[in-house]
């Protein structure tokens, strides 16, 4: 499956997708990036005259590269073009686990690459370490986030 299919199948939509790309997706690994937007929501208040993005936004931004992502594709696995098209229509997603350390703010404008590392994906339970640096490949964040991927009949 490339790049551009599997964001086209993830359940989100703006303003809460927060994949701009795919770089690279694989059986054990996905990197990808995004540009949080200067005029987001999230930053109104958070916090007064200095707005940084929200350790939560930050969290879900790695889990929906690094985990649902290569979760898509690791299920699409085996099927035939085509095929998983309807399918993804009916995934139902939950996150079971977030243990994430963080580092460093980002600041609206800033972009980031996330990159993930499977650990396990057994039973449509997929975990995985994760972490995101900025533009100028500092560490951010870091840590291991795991979820659930059901495909409904």
């Amino acid at each position: 499956m490339q790049p551009a299919e599997i964001i086209e199948k993830l359940p989100y939509s703006y303003p809460f997708l927060f994949v701009d790309a795919l770089e690279e997706i694989s059986e054990d690994s996905a990197s990808g990036h995004y540009t949080f937007p200067e005029s987001a929501f999230y930053y109104q208040g958070h916090f007064k005259n200095n707005p940084v993005t929200p350790g939560v936004i930050l969290a879900e931004c790695m889990a929906q590269i690094g985990v649902v992502s290569l979760g898509i594709n690791l299920l699409n696995k085996g099927k035939e073009v085509g095929e998983f098209e309807e399918d993804a229509k009916e995934l139902q997603i939950a996150m079971s686990n977030v243990d994430v350390d963080f580092f460093l703010p980002v600041f609206p404008g800033e972009r980031v690459t996330v990159t993930s590392e499977k650990e396990y994906f057994r039973f449509n339970k997929l975990k995985c370490r994760v972490q995101m640096r900025n533009e100028e490949g500092k560490l951010v964040c870091k840590g291991e986030i795991s979820g659930m991927i059901i495909e409904n009949e």
